[in-house]
């Protein structure tokens, strides 16, 4: 074979040499890019900060026992109110209903001090309303970080002030905490930002959106049940929206949230801003109108019962301050026939008892098909009777950190009235198997334990079906169809949230349809709360609003649209000659606009051009 001379046999640009110039290029490309990671991953960190934990939650910690355990204790006990209690002020006595230990005496806030607390808010707000969200994001971190390396310290503190377990603390308190802190940092500012809207052909040249400003101060009325989340949750929000915000907790936990939001303040003054935006109120129900009437005040969020919501709520008609309300609920669990009761049940008493029934979105009624009620019935009496009340706490003398399923509840002033719904029941046909009365601890015999209850045959009429119970009590409720159940679930005032249990998914969503509330949870139970992408809140007596969500986060700000010129260089608003003032001719100028919306909106082409001739005609042209 032969080879011609003047063949170029040239292989530099094809035997795989890299042009140098080429790999420099490319190493200082991706050294910058580095860097500039590097760099704003700094920026982002979150910033370290420390508080001290309270000795209360200490092993060794002891104190006095408060022998008819009240808020009001102070009144009654000698030496419970400082040295030198200051004239015409209200104290509130900190215990632990689970021991009766008096914790501490806290002085309660006047009117004044509570009006004096918003204008400090307002007053720290502005600024932060200018914060980026790369800077409220970096609180969040922070916030976060110092809640997980501190998750035990929490909890103890909950424990201390509530009388529930660890492990109703942890999921109830600090997974969902850290669950929305998570989602304010991924997907806050998503939420937040300006939103492109489409406009109609009448529009065509312009361009729209909606943007969420933030209101200014905004106002928290939160319940007792869970003190770290129903502290943190309004306030993250409200902070991450660009508000400042002032906080009323239930008088029940004010010591816990006293650190809790503590520990705000000093995360915010770690990172660089004022811990004004967040107050803490502590005041009895009839100095709250300081904060409800408020006109600096521009949004409040109320979760507790009923009653007292529609006093915030007509309080806050004052100045027409919108309200987010969450009133509690009766939420119904359908076990739909053929179900796999065995699989289900743990999911069902930890819907039932979690945190002694104290639970906004816990399971008050169980509704069964008859064909299974029998060995739900027995599966409940046996787990049941099993659960042990008590503290989680170690306290000197223990020995051992005592073992609890369930804890003490809030206060024992609710029993008597309990009972009196469990006899009620009783007498109407309704089967008590297990409990139905406090619960007497071996040593800490002022504690408020009641013990975990299980009613069957339960009529779905009765007053112990209709109202929220808030308690460790399972209703049981037999049903003959699933028409029939969904009846019942239905035929409460409340509508908060509720589970379907079955074995067909399908099937379990088109029940889940047809209930009249905010919330369902398919073969679970309260998961649509962890999920914080989706809003909370419900219908009927539960109240109205939402938060948690884009939802939630936009109701704490200004919804406000914008129109501007697309191409304002080419195409602005005029007023055509025939509808300008002073009117010519008003035959004219109503044909005009009656072309215009036949020409824009007519069904039929044909009709669309015969205004468009008849504005023509109108116009003069």
């Amino acid at each position: 074979m032969g080879y011609s001379d003047d063949y170029d046999y040239d292989y530099d640009d094809e035997g795989g040499v890299i042009d140098p110039v080429k790999l420099l290029t490319i190493c200082f490309a991706l050294g910058i890019w580095l860097v500039w990671r590097r760099y704003h991953a700094i920026l982002s960190r979150a910033i370290y900060f420390k508080i001290p934990p309270p000795i209360q939650i200490k092993d060794t910690w002891t104190a006095q026992k408060l022998p008819q355990p009240s808020i009001r204790a102070h009144e009654d006990i000698d030496g419970f109110l400082p040295n030198f209690p200051l004239p015409d002020r209200k104290y509130i006595t900190a215990y632990d209903p689970a021991t009766a230990y008096h914790l501490d005496t806290i002085l309660a806030d006047d009117p004044d001090f509570i009006r004096e607390k918003v204008r400090l808010a307002h007053q720290a707000q502005p600024k932060w309303a200018a914060t980026s969200f790369h800077d409220r994001r970096r609180v969040m971190r922070s916030l976060k970080k110092w809640l997980v390396d501190n998750q035990e310290i929490c909890a103890k503190v909950a424990c201390r002030d509530t009388g529930k377990t660890m492990l109703d603390a942890a999921l109830g308190e600090v997974i969902t905490t850290c669950s929305k802190l998570d989602w304010l940092i991924n997907h806050g500012e998503r939420a937040l930002s300006p939103e492109s809207r489409s406009n109609n052909l009448i529009m065509f040249y312009k361009s729209s959106w909606v943007q969420y400003e933030p209101l200014g101060v905004v106002a928290a009325i939160t319940s007792w049940n869970y003190p770290l989340h129903n502290a943190w949750s309004p306030i993250i929000a409200a902070l991450f929206a660009g508000n400042s915000v002032v906080l009323k907790c239930s008088e029940h936990v004010i010591w816990s949230t006293t650190w809790f939001v503590h520990a705000i303040k000093e995360c915010l003054k770690a990172c660089g801003h004022d811990e004004d935006l967040v107050q803490l109120v502590c005041c009895y129900p009839d100095d709250a109108e300081a904060l409800t009437k408020n006109p600096l005040v521009r949004h409040i969020t109320f979760i507790g019962s009923e009653n007292v919501g529609r006093i915030v709520a007509q309080a806050a008609t004052e100045y027409l301050t919108p309200v987010t309300l969450e009133l509690g609920g009766k939420d119904p669990a359908i076990i739909l026939p053929s179900t796999d009761l065995e699989k289900w049940i743990s999911l069902l008493m930890r819907g039932v008892y979690q945190n002694a029934g104290q639970n906004c979105i816990g399971i008050e009624r169980i509704l069964v098909h008859e064909s299974q009620y029998d060995e739900l019935f027995r599966m409940f009496n046996e787990r049941a009777d099993k659960l042990r009340p008590g503290h989680s706490l170690k306290s000197p003398g223990d020995g051992v950190a005592p073992a609890a399923d369930v804890g003490a509840m809030v206060s024992g002033d609710r029993f008597p009235g309990l009972e009196q719904f469990i006899g009620e029941a009783v007498e109407g046909g309704a089967v008590l198997s297990v409990g139905g009365q406090p619960w007497h601890h071996p040593y800490l015999e002022q504690g408020s334990y009641f013990k975990p209850t299980v009613l069957g045959n339960v009529d779905p009429e009765s007053t112990i079906a209709q109202h929220e119970m808030f308690a460790p009590i399972a209703l049981i409720i037999k049903y003959e169809t699933v028409d029939q159940a969904i009846e019942i679930a239905n035929n409460t005032r409340f509508g908060l949230g509720a589970s379907v249990f079955g074995p067909v998914r399908d099937d379990c969503i088109k029940v889940a349809k047809r209930l009249q509330c905010g919330m369902v949870a398919v073969n679970d139970f309260g998961v649509f709360y962890h999920s914080q992408d989706l809003p909370f809140g419900g219908t009927k007596f539960s109240g109205y609003g939402r938060f948690g969500g884009p939802e939630g986060l936009r109701a704490l700000t200004n919804t406000k649209a914008i129109v501007v010129d697309r191409w304002g260089w080419a195409i602005q608003t005029s007023i055509p000659a025939v509808l300008d003032y002073p009117v010519r001719s008003v035959s004219q100028s109503w044909d005009f606009i009656s072309g215009l919306v036949g020409f824009l909106y007519a069904d039929a082409w044909r009709t669309r051009i015969d205004a468009l001739m008849k504005m023509m005609k109108a116009s003069g042209r």
